[in-house]
């Protein structure tokens, strides 16, 4: 055989019979994920900012463009482990979603409303450099689990130039076509908002922390400041959005979703609540082929919508 740069197409392949052997029929359209890491989106007070970015990938088409979702991964507000879920995210991947795990600033580096501004510039971020990691700049999702569920939320509400959003890309848009929000901790509304955190709302509590190392017991004003569903009105502009939560959360009471999900009800937003009986907070559940099902028919109805 000659010894040349071959096209796939050009190619011959390997037809010889081989006794005993078994030949399996390919068609070029499985699709893989490939795992880049640590890509830098920006630099907030010499703070790197990273993101975990999946690519979907097929044989037949090597440059095709795919939707994207930009995925905030929980932890409490404090310094995340941004790669935990990668491995269970690439089944949504897998139904051709760019996906992009956004490492915002903890609690420890700086307090609200820093995470969603970070995560609106990892959006911006992904919009400049679309081209570059095969995805659609008009097709951007936002989604987030736990605090990153609370972070995707804001997402959706902040404004551009609000008070919530601190652009890195001027003229470059943090708007989204669809919110998922996975058991987030929307709300520090309840006092039983958080069953397993015994120092609820006090400056050591995780959402004391967020909001600036503060007693929340004693600046009522901040609990509403953090809590989605004061920020929702009628009025309000909000991308549709999907809520999932376990009905065994032990960390983040149900009742918060259900709530956010009542109030936007009432507001007459496009929501949609999914409860799942006995999960707790995270874990397989989330993330089986029937749920990757039901996110990508929800990212495939908001991004058809216009």
């Amino acid at each position: 055989m000659e010894i040349k740069a071959w096209t796939y197409e050009e190619y011959p392949g390997y037809s010889e019979e081989v006794p005993g052997a078994v030949r399996l029929k390919t068609t070029g359209d499985e699709v893989g994920v490939r795992y880049l890491h640590d890509v830098e989106y920006a630099r907030v007070d010499d703070v790197p900012l990273h993101l975990q970015i999946l690519l979907p990938f097929t044989r037949n088409e090597p440059d095709k463009i795919y939707p994207c979702m930009v995925f905030i991964q929980g932890s409490a507000w404090m310094e995340q482990d941004v790669w935990m879920q990668c491995a269970m995210l690439s089944g949504l991947a897998r139904k051709g979603y760019v996906i992009a795990v956004v490492q915002y600033r903890h609690s420890g580096l700086a307090p609200f409303p820093a995470q969603i501004q970070d995560a609106r510039n990892a959006i911006r971020y992904m919009r400049v450099h679309a081209s570059e990691y095969h995805a659609d700049p008009d097709g951007i999702v936002v989604g987030g689990d736990s605090s990153g569920g609370h972070t995707s939320m804001f997402c959706g509400i902040a404004r551009e130039g609000g008070e919530l959003d601190a652009s890195l890309f001027p003229g470059v848009s943090a708007e989204v076509k669809g919110i998922l929000n996975y058991y987030g901790s929307v709300s520090m509304m309840y006092e039983e908002g958080f069953p397993s955190t015994v120092n609820h709302h006090m400056e050591d509590s995780p959402e004391g922390l967020l909001m600036g190392k503060v007693n929340l017991k004693e600046h009522p004003e901040l609990c509403r400041k953090g809590s989605v569903e004061c920020w929702i009105t009628p009025e309000l502009d909000m991308a549709p959005t999907m809520i999932v939560h376990g009905t065994k959360d032990r960390t983040i009471h149900t009742y918060q979703s259900v709530q956010l999900y009542e109030k936007m009800k009432a507001c007459g937003k496009d929501v949609r609540l999914y409860l799942l009986e006995g999960a707790d907070h995270g874990g397989a559940e989330y993330w089986t082929e029937e749920m990757c099902s039901l996110a990508h028919e929800f990212i495939q109805y908001c991004l058809n919508r216009c």
